[in-house]
């Protein structure tokens, strides 16, 4: 049952049919009749790995009331940051120290990356979906505009992205297998790497043998988000479709770095529920994967929820910019070597203040709509039918803004830093 907290997330039952409002009440209220989220489902690959052994148990054991002021000088005084260290850093005690930890982190970002930050864009390329994720924009109970790009549209919205300079690019879809099935996702992937240097994915889950066909088709990374790695909340949220499978989707990343892909990324969506368990959780499952996987080029998001159509309520609860601004510089101290993106889901002030302290990338010129590039990046009518968006965005900039606002602060943009040979 949907506790009072939870309402907020649910959408507005006016714009559902009548079935789908029988389903979806059904899958709330009674718990029976969904699928047990902790067990896989035919067809998804199990593999070998203690990796979220290791992080729930780091997790379920973590009393961020229980650190001190002392503990976070501690922290902040080591050259080296252990996980210990970290914990402190997460901590409410460590708020005061704010202003030390961004000046820390800000050392560490020049120390690694300098002065650069990677611009990137997503392209969302089809919008259904099969789950029932209840503050998601794409799920399957939310009565929105569905389309899905063919490949001549696919190409055209590649080109005009390619067009205004960008030159790495990130496919998204809604988690369809039917609607979006490997094979047209594999096309895209093709397509891409005739216009982009760097090509990401972010899709549902797949087995490796699927990771590596798409490694095949020219996809260099795979991001995947657990959305919470607090099991119970992840139970509540997922209520149908194999995103509800907890473990699979947390297993993701490594089945992809097993495939061949040159990186991963990843990350809790902060708000859905205790936000410093789930940047902990975040951090140490990007942390055991390099551990496991020295070649690997890892990095960490740090998305808040954001309002979707039909229920713009939803909100990341108690993540205010200053505890993300907290999680972020905690993220870079304790993992100098890591990627760290900054979405538009962000606004414009605390994007270009965080460049300067923790995030190495941010996305430009983005949509979250499908089909509608050519209006954004032209200005011209776009020759494609639109689908509607996955969440609100708060930066609208341009690529070509991003790109000089960036260099009047002092950094420099860059597009692409990996040749093939």
């Amino acid at each position: 049952m949907a506790t009072e907290t939870d309402k907020r997330y649910f959408i507005d039952s006016e714009n559902l049919s009548e079935a789908a409002l029988k389903k979806k009440h059904e899958l709330e209220n009674n718990p029976a009749s969904r699928t047990n989220h902790m067990e896989y489902m035919d067809g998804m690959e199990r593999i070998k790995s203690d990796i979220m052994d290791k992080v729930l148990s780091e997790v379920k054991s973590y009393d961020y009331n229980s650190y001190t002021a002392m503990d976070v000088q501690r922290a902040l005084q080591k050259d080296h940051c252990t996980i210990e260290d970290f914990k402190a850093l997460l901590s409410p005690a460590a708020a005061p120290f704010l202003e030390k930890m961004a000046n820390k982190a800000r050392l560490e970002t020049q120390k690694h990356f300098g002065n650069t930050v990677y611009l990137f864009t997503p392209l969302y390329i089809a919008n259904y979906c099969e789950n029932y994720c209840v503050y998601c924009g794409f799920n399957c109970y939310n009565d929105i505009r569905r389309m899905k790009l063919n490949m001549e549209q696919v190409e055209h919205e590649m080109k005009v992205i390619a067009d205004s300079g960008m030159e790495e690019i990130l496919l998204l879809t809604g988690e369809s297998h039917s609607m979006s099935d490997i094979k047209y996702i594999g096309e895209a992937c093709k397509i891409a790497r005739k216009y982009f240097r760097m090509v990401g994915i972010e899709i549902y889950p797949v087995n490796t043998e699927d990771y590596k066909y798409l490694h095949e088709c020219g996809v260099d990374y795979v991001t995947v988000f657990q959305e919470t790695y607090n099991s119970d909340r992840y139970e509540e949220l997922h209520l149908l479709g194999h995103k509800r499978i907890y473990p699979y989707r947390f297993e993701a990343q490594e089945r992809a770095l097993k495939a061949g892909m040159r990186g991963v990324a990843g990350s809790a969506l902060l708000g859905l529920s205790d936000f410093r368990k789930d940047a902990l959780a975040s951090a140490l499952h990007m942390y055991f994967l390099q551990r496991k996987y020295p070649q690997a080029e890892i990095s960490l998001s740090c998305p808040r929820l954001r309002p979707i159509i039909n229920n713009e309520a939803i909100n990341p609860l108690d993540v205010h910019e200053k505890e993300l601004c907290q999680v972020l510089c905690a993220y870079r101290i304790f993992l100098p070597f890591c990627g760290i993106t900054v979405s538009s889901r962000e606004s414009k002030a605390f994007r270009d203040g965080i460049v300067k302290i923790a995030a190495t990338k941010i996305s430009a010129g983005v949509s979250t709509g499908i089909g509608d590039h050519e209006s954004k990046y032209t200005g011209k009518e776009s020759e494609n039918a639109e689908g509607d968006e996955q969440f609100e965005i708060s930066d609208t900039r341009s690529f070509n803004t991003m790109y000089d606002d960036m260099s009047k602060e002092g950094l420099q943009p860059v597009l692409n830093d990996y040749l093939y040979v």
